[in-house]
């Protein structure tokens, strides 16, 4: 395959011997920026509007005249089913926890089945999907094979196409542009679906391969629809479903030249409104550029920016007069010489009470032995 970049302003078209017939300008919707997010969001809710409306029935699990016991009966309150002589008898009814109960919130068939997409969305999931068939890498991530393509997207010219009537004629064409080893993969890939669904008509399961999208129909679908794993789809009205199965992008899509050609007018470009749809141009995202460091780095933006401050000291925290004693001489410079005068009295102080106190002991002393005179000379 190629190794060229998908973003080209030129695109090959491929002759049925995959030779080159012409050139012609790549569309400005395959280069629109490639959104995961809104085609996951998009293809979940698309997906749901062709369910089919389906519930249980309305009287499931509540034929039965069951009654509770009521209480007193070291039993639950829980419906009990009447009569004797079996194991019915006294089973518990009606509640989802019992064995032939109704279910829990039984499904209806008039709740909400399908969801609203505004166009916008629509549109912008296809531009997405469109893109990311463009790059041979995201094609190659989703699983196809297309090592032997010659080009990415792959235009197929429309005399090649438009006359075959033939799936034989079809099938050769692919193998001859290079897609053999992708319909090989999708053979080979049919298995049996695990699940309940063997028995809902969807009894296997199989891989999807290219996705063959052409202006106006012709016998070129009768060819190619029989084909296994191969889709077609007519460029007015591209499908979600089709171009990112699964949510997932990067499907392989071959397409016939004038179906290639058609997409300028069809979703127009960043410059210019699409002439078939009213007002509307190919989304663009707002930053053409993602290397921000070159960006803020380069002259025209260091030259319209301010100098860079100088460190500044920082500011430290205000201190506590009240706790720190610095803070406090700062506001009062005599506060050092209050404290001295303070701490000198709190010294006399305490001369003061040792000299009462060591006087008080000589006086108490010299009178307890006056005291043991006095009551020996009263004892004896």
């Amino acid at each position: 395959m190629s190794t060229t970049a998908a973003a080209r302003p030129l695109v090959q078209v491929f002759n049925a011997d995959k030779t080159v017939k012409t050139q012609v300008a790549i569309p400005s919707v395959l280069l629109a920026p490639i959104r995961p997010d809104i085609v996951q969001f998009v293809h979940t809710n698309v997906r749901k509007n062709r369910r089919q409306a389906h519930g249980v029935a309305l009287n499931a699990g509540e034929q039965t005249s069951a009654e509770s016991w009521g209480t007193g009966r070291a039993v639950s309150r829980i419906p009990r089913v009447p009569g004797g002589g079996t194991h019915r008898s006294g089973q518990g009814a009606f509640g989802n926890m019992c064995r032939g109960g109704r279910m829990y919130a039984p499904k209806k068939t008039w709740r909400k089945w399908h969801r609203k997409v505004s166009v916008d969305q629509r549109r912008y999931a296809i531009c997405s999907a469109l893109a990311a068939s463009a790059v041979p890498a995201l094609v190659m991530a989703r699983g196809h094979k297309i090592d032997d393509v010659p080009e990415v997207p792959l235009v197929v010219a429309n005399d090649a196409v438009n006359n075959l009537a033939k799936t034989k004629a079809a099938a050769s064409l692919l193998a001859s542009l290079g897609a053999a080893a992708d319909l090989t993969r999708v053979r080979k890939s049919k298995h049996l679906r695990a699940g309940k669904g063997k028995m809902r008509n969807r009894r296997y399961q199989q891989a999807l391969g290219p996705l063959v999208i052409y202006n106006e129909k012709s016998t070129l679908v009768r060819a190619f629809r029989n084909i296994p794993g191969v889709d077609l789809c007519c460029v007015t009205r591209l499908n979600l479903l089709s171009l990112a199965p699964g949510g997932h992008l990067g499907r392989f899509v071959v397409w016939t030249q004038d179906a290639f050609e058609r997409l300028e007018s069809l979703y127009g470009s960043t410059a210019a409104n699409s002439s078939e749809k009213k007002g509307y141009h190919v989304p663009h995202s707002c930053v053409t550029n993602t290397d921000l460091s070159r960006i803020i780095n380069s002259i025209e933006i260091q030259s319209a920016l301010r100098a860079k401050k100088k460190g500044t000291p920082a500011a430290g925290l205000k201190a506590n007069p009240l706790k720190n004693l610095a803070a406090r001489v700062k506001l009062d410079p005599y506060t050092v010489q209050r404290r001295r005068l303070a701490l000198l009295q709190a010294a006399k102080a305490k001369d003061s009470r040792i000299e009462k106190l060591r006087a008080a002991r000589k006086t108490h002393n010299r009178t307890k032995k006056i005291n043991k005179a006095f009551k020996e000379s009263l004892l004896s």
